[in-house]
């Protein structure tokens, strides 16, 4: 192989890289737009020529990566992605079940594993606690976003913006939950941003409270631990619960975050 052709595969190889990470730029500026976003929406929020996206576009949507949103709103992430992400599930759930199991051992209390869909939050994994009366939850339910401890921490994980959006979402999926001051609530996930803690004092359901933390893993998908109890024992045993979580939180970004 002469000189001239080693430059031109290292050129080759380079544009191919390139392609590839503007493709993941674009992505990325999906996450989070489950409405989707506009080629012009996401040219502007990605700094590159419309041109240049709706090729990229045009290829992503080849794979199926991305797949046309409502009509007038652009496009969306696509089933070719949830296939991949879907397909790691399985695994992830087992990967953190000994992790889960070993903080329900350290606090005795029920530890929830729950992720986002749509406007809800939903538990992949549960760990009984070992109390004599316990909080417990199907696998698979839904809960509401804006008046739990999980669906609050993972709220926490979008700009203020975007969880106002997933709140209006949670509202329409749960009407039977209403809130009464919305500002108020947002003003308690910015807390939550910064302390990382979020709680549910007997708001979701009459005597079970709750604390949880959500961290958002390397595909871009908020992941919450929580730990419900009845209140009588969740005010006695609030600051010891939280300060678990809290290091948990480490461990959890460490195995899952990005």
């Amino acid at each position: 192989m002469s000189a001239t052709d080693v430059k031109d595969d290292e050129k080759t190889a380079g544009l191919g890289v390139q392609v590839i990470a503007r493709a993941a730029v674009v992505l990325r500026a999906l996450e989070g737009k489950p409405e989707g976003l506009s080629l012009g929406a996401i040219a502007r929020q990605v700094g590159l020529a419309r041109s240049t996206v709706q090729r990229i576009v045009a290829a992503l949507a080849a794979e199926d990566f991305v797949t046309q949103a409502e009509p007038g709103h652009g496009v969306r992430i696509g089933p070719g992605l949830a296939r991949i992400a879907a397909s790691l599930s399985a695994n992830f759930t087992d990967i953190l079940h000994p992790h889960l199991v070993a903080l329900r051992d350290e606090v005795g209390e029920t530890v929830d594993l729950s992720i986002l869909s749509g406007g809800s939050v939903v538990f992949i994994d549960q760990i009984p606690g070992q109390q004599r009366l316990v909080a417990l939850s199907a696998i698979g339910e839904r809960f509401p976003l804006h008046c739990t401890a999980n669906g609050k921490a993972i709220l926490a994980c979008f700009a203020r913006e975007d969880a106002a959006k997933l709140i209006d979402k949670s509202l329409a999926e749960h009407v039977e939950f209403p809130l009464a001051d919305q500002g108020k609530l947002l003003r308690d996930i910015d807390s939550v941003r910064r302390r990382h803690l979020a709680f549910d004092l007997a708001e979701h359901g009459l005597g079970i409270s709750a604390v949880g933390i959500a961290v958002v893993d390397a595909y871009g998908r908020p992941v919450a631990v929580s730990i419900p109890a009845p209140t009588h024992r969740f005010v006695a045993e609030r600051e010891a619960l939280s300060a678990a979580l809290m290091r948990f939180r480490d461990k959890l970004r460490a195995i899952v975050g990005r």
